[in-house]
């Protein structure tokens, strides 16, 4: 057995079962971003046999502070990418398969059926119910995290379910994303290895899982507590995967109809680097005393980076009378999906 693992094969009811059993596993990390930074080296240097990356995004300057996989070096490269050499270069034994794509309906139970386990490090609500669906249908755990601001959270999904603590999601843009809310580095990396400690629990059969319970954890107080949820035995039974964004109320915003306003919330600064032409600049938070310069009489689109704070405006310009959708994924998704050329931060 190589000696790197031998600190952890000579931990109490660990051993080289427990170690040949790291080496047979196949695991999928969902985002290769903030909590992925931390589970995808944990797994890798613990001897995991195969490590799979899904994530279609790219390296980004302002992702650095938190996903700490990535460097300068790989700035606008694919983050499967940068994330297989850095887990190849910590672990040259490691087995990383990367798919560069998102997760969808159409290929998550072909993509979790070659694996033992999954774990979901994805930031957005349409990607969370999607996975633990796609768990369930194919009969493997997932370990599932997520973080916000100065706190964190994280449970097993596995008979008790994602969609028993959490059985609707919450409205578009109530959740504050990293992008709009900030989030504080180092409970990134909590909640990561929280999750990466889960996973080595139930792929080893050491410890008690998180199944049934989820601990949140406050970074400011440094506090953690774990709360205990049952199955719901009134819930629709899980028998398809389904359309999230509609589920998530995400659905149908990303079109850039003719004779709309475009209606850019971003902070100034975000201005400056990158927006879409002819677009009106109102900082959300200013949205509510400035609606009299927009013309009521004309549909409004709203974007911001990621779609969250032009969510949350769609819902304020609902509120007021007008016809409102907003970019769905926001201006990065419009620059990924939309148009190559344009600059993305």
């Amino acid at each position: 057995m190589d000696p790197r693992y031998a600190r952890q094969i000579a931990l109490p009811g660990f051993g080289v079962a427990a170690q040949e059993r790291l080496a047979a596993s196949r695991v999928l990390v969902i985002g290769a971003g903030g909590l992925g930074s931390s589970v995808i080296p944990a797994l890798v240097a613990a001897g995991v046999g195969t490590v799979g990356i899904i994530d279609d995004d790219r390296v980004e300057l302002s992702n650095l502070h938190r996903q700490h996989i990535h460097g300068m070096a790989d700035l606008g490269r694919s983050k499967v990418d940068s994330a297989s050499a850095s887990a190849a270069a910590l672990n040259p034994d490691a087995r990383v398969t990367t798919f560069g794509t998102r997760l969808t309906s159409t290929n998550a139970l072909a993509m979790f059926a070659d694996f033992d386990l999954v774990l979901d490090g994805s930031d957005n609500f349409p990607t969370r119910y999607l996975a633990n669906d796609a768990a369930v249908l194919t009969g493997i755990p997932l370990v599932w995290g997520a973080v916000s601001q100065y706190g964190g959270q994280l449970g097993v999904s596995w008979g008790t379910t994602y969609r028993d603590l959490f059985p609707t999601p919450p409205p578009p843009g109530s959740v504050l994303s990293c992008e709009a809310g900030g989030v504080l580095p180092t409970t990134v990396g909590v909640i990561g290895a929280l999750m990466a400690t889960e996973a080595l629990k139930l792929l080893t059969g050491i410890g008690e899982p998180l199944v049934g319970r989820v601990t949140v954890f406050d970074g400011l107080s440094g506090d953690f507590r774990t709360i205990a949820y049952e199955k719901d035995p009134l819930a629709e039974p899980i028998t398809e995967l389904i359309d999230y964004e509609l589920f998530c109320g995400l659905a149908g915003t990303r079109s850039l109809d003719e004779g709309a306003t475009l209606l850019d919330v971003r902070e100034p600064w975000e201005v400056d680097l990158v927006a879409l032409p002819n677009a009106v600049h109102i900082p959300l938070g200013e949205l509510d005393g400035r609606l009299d310069e927009l013309d009521a009489q004309r549909p409004v689109i709203a974007y911001c980076h990621h779609g969250v704070r032009s969510a949350t405006a769609r819902e304020i310009l609902l509120a007021h009378g007008f016809a409102a959708t907003h970019l769905e994924g926001g201006i990065d998704a419009w620059a990924r999906d939309r148009d190559s050329t344009m600059a993305r931060y």
